[in-house]
């Protein structure tokens, strides 16, 4: 697969992923690099990439604790005091080797130590290597609302390296799949076609490389989401609603990132139907294809109520009003939408049925 260009880095793929990273190690002649892991990649994926890594530099590698409960302040501080003890400088190098809590959170601290050093991303999760790795967004959560604090900030480059993939079950798929799902409604409608077919791991690679670019296209014309770049919101208002509210809840089931979005895209393929003029016949594609890969999720009154409750902090919103990403028709969709508050239980009364 041919690297892709960004405005500021370039995305490697495979073998030739590592080629680069080998290439820029040499080049750049860093005092230290530190590769942050959390423990399922420090076990599954560490020893398959430092096998393949060739620099002279001391490595040094910082473990955190896995899972999106961890994406804090206090997790971010940590790892600042090791970069500190460890005699972490401005010429320093940071490595995130993970999924998208990794490479948001590593991206942060690189990006505020020392007021900030070089860091490079290597997504060993579906999620990351289509979305959370790509496009300079470096954070953290603030409690369980998500990535409420943090910057945009680009790495020196991004390393695709698909095998990492292999070391996934179906659900941690199926959570980057999401991502994959939303391109295509935003952008492109063959594309959210070409996907419907898709069934096993080993297809996946094009369409991978195919959800790169379309971000990559979109983040390229609005690289501090003023305008166009909102449109990768979509699903995202109700689906981190949904996600933060069930992190809080120690008696619920804590959903993954992509299954909280793929009922957001319901919700708001819905909400689409009623108010941008997204047809009866895509709405029901949307809702068909979605509930064949993920499992329903039930709601009662008094969880709608408080995730409606957790709409007021979504980072789209402006003077006091939330803002949705609706779609006029699959592949075409429109930002800073309104929607009035008596069609949220309508929505999820759809998504019940």
């Amino acid at each position: 697969m041919e690297s892709i260009l960004t405005d500021a880095y370039t995305i490697h793929f495979n073998a030739q992923a590592y080629a680069a990273l080998n290439s820029v190690l040499k080049e750049k002649n860093y005092s230290k690099i530190f590769i942050l892991v959390d423990e399922n990649t420090h076990r599954d994926c560490l020893p398959l990439f430092l096998s393949s890594v060739v620099t002279t530099t001391d490595l040094e590698v910082i473990e955190m604790e896995a899972g999106e409960t961890n994406k804090t302040i206090d997790t971010c501080i940590q790892i600042w005091h090791a970069l500190s003890e460890l005699d972490g400088d401005r010429k320093s190098l940071l490595i995130n080797l993970g999924g998208g809590v990794v490479t948001d959170l590593g991206g942060f601290v690189a990006s505020t130590f020392k007021r900030g050093i070089d860091f490079i991303n290597v997504p060993t999760s579906l999620l990351a290597m289509v979305d959370a790795s790509i496009g300079g967004k470096t954070g953290v959560d603030l409690g369980m609302l998500k990535n409420q604090i943090g910057v945009i900030n680009q790495p020196q480059m991004v390393l695709v390296m698909v095998d990492f993939l292999q070391t996934l079950d179906k659900r941690q798929v199926n959570n980057g799949f999401a991502e994959m799902l939303k391109h295509g409604l935003i952008s492109d409608e063959s594309y959210w076609s070409a996907l419907k077919g898709i069934t096993v791991i080993e297809a996946l690679d094009p369409f991978i490389y195919t959800s790169i670019q379309i971000k990559n296209n979109i983040v390229l014309k609005d690289p501090m989401e003023r305008n166009l770049r909102k449109i990768l919101n979509f699903g995202h208002t109700l689906g981190h609603a949904i996600e933060s509210y069930f992190l809080e809840k120690d008696e619920k089931t804590a959903l993954l990132h992509g299954e909280a979005i793929a009922i957001g895209m319901i919700l708001e393929a819905f909400l689409s139907f009623k108010l941008t003029g997204m047809g009866k016949h895509q709405l029901e594609d949307v809702k068909n294809t979605i509930l064949e890969r993920y499992k329903k999720v039930s709601f009662t009154k008094e969880d709608i109520d408080g995730i409606l409750q957790l709409l007021k902090f979504d980072k789209k919103n402006s003077h006091g009003q939330i803002n949705f990403v609706l779609l006029q028709y699959i592949g075409g969709a429109l930002i800073d939408q309104r929607v009035p508050s008596t069609l949220f239980e309508e929505a999820f009364t759809y998504y019940k049925e």
